[in-house]
């Protein structure tokens, strides 16, 4: 069997309670697999606790550790590209350092790597430790955006995958700042191979989601592959006028049939309220291509490294 190179991409973002069981974890099923040459690469994304020195000594102690410190948090995305454009290795496998992400199916997604599989991402079929609400809403989404995208988007999956070296060179070429991963996976294709697996609790501290930040996501991953939302004002604006110039046909017809009065106030405030509304959410939608388009056109880094290290992967 010939040997090849991995790299476990790891985004860190105050994580400080649980990097050391994370690694002394994966390094126990690292140990399991053959002919694979692996490397470690952190990348921490402006942690404010003690994850950066945590991981500074332990790079001390084990070459197979690397990491990238960015000057600040750019949010979980662009580490993942950080990470992305760091890696020199045949492929990478990306994860979380909670341990919701179990390093256990490492060593079959390398076997189905090494069968030909391109892309072998982790499908989750249980998620345990999440409430009722965010798992309703999240199958709801991926059901919106599956309808409203052209590519296949992968349910109740997440970055744990490992990806060839070739999808490595593919996702690099994305360079805009309103990224989402998650769709950018489906969107490059080669070949893909599901593995099943049960999602734990995290293992120790607290997660950096909250519904304002899986909002912001969700608006992000339907704004950057489809303009669904766009047609739908656009139908919305249709169907609206139509009504409108329907109810005043009605209005002339019964003027001239039976007269004018005063009636009728409060359905004139009805339409002008949803008019208003209508406009208002018409408004929003145009408001947020053209802020991604506004965001886009300033070409900005999209993250700046303040320390970096690279060990030797073996």
């Amino acid at each position: 069997m010939p040997s090849r190179s991995v790299t476990i991409l790891v985004p860190v973002f105050n994580e400080e309670e649980v990097i050391e069981l994370f690694l002394e974890t994966l390094f126990t099923h690292l140990a399991e697999i053959e002919a694979t040459e692996f490397e470690v690469l952190f990348v921490d994304d402006g942690s404010r606790d003690a994850s950066l020195s945590i991981i500074q000594n332990l790079a001390t102690r084990d070459s197979r550790i690397s990491y990238l410190s960015l000057s600040r948090n750019f949010g979980k995305e662009r580490a993942m590209i950080a990470g992305l454009d760091a890696v020199t290795t045949d492929a990478v496998i990306i994860m979380d350092v909670d341990l919701q992400d179990p390093p256990g199916l490492i060593s079959e997604m390398i076997q189905e790597w090494r069968n030909g599989a391109d892309d072998v991402y982790a499908k989750r079929r249980t998620r345990h430790g999440e409430n009722w609400l965010k798992r309703t809403t999240a199958h709801a989404y991926y059901r919106i955006l599956q309808r409203t995208t052209r590519i296949e988007v992968q349910q109740n999956t997440g970055d744990f995958r490992l990806l060839d070296r070739k999808c490595i060179d593919a996702l690099t070429l994305f360079r805009e700042s309103e990224r989402y991963t998650k769709g950018m996976f489906s969107w490059i294709g080669f070949t893909k191979k599901e593995i099943l697996f049960d999602r734990d609790p995290r293992a120790a501290g607290r997660t950096k989601w909250n519904y304002g930040g899986l909002i912001n996501l969700a608006i992000d991953g339907i704004t950057s592959f489809t303009t669904a939302p766009l047609r739908v004002s656009t139908v919305l604006g249709i169907l609206v006028s139509l009504a409108a110039f329907i109810y005043l046909i009605v209005i002339v017809l019964r003027t001239l049939l039976w007269g004018s009065d005063l009636q009728g106030y409060p359905s004139m405030m009805v339409v002008i309220l949803f008019l208003g509304g209508v406009q208002l959410l018409s408004v929003g939608v145009i408001g947020e291509y053209i802020g991604r388009i506004f965001n886009e056109s300033k070409n900005r880094p999209l993250y700046l490294i303040g320390q970096q290290h690279r060990g030797a992967p073996h």
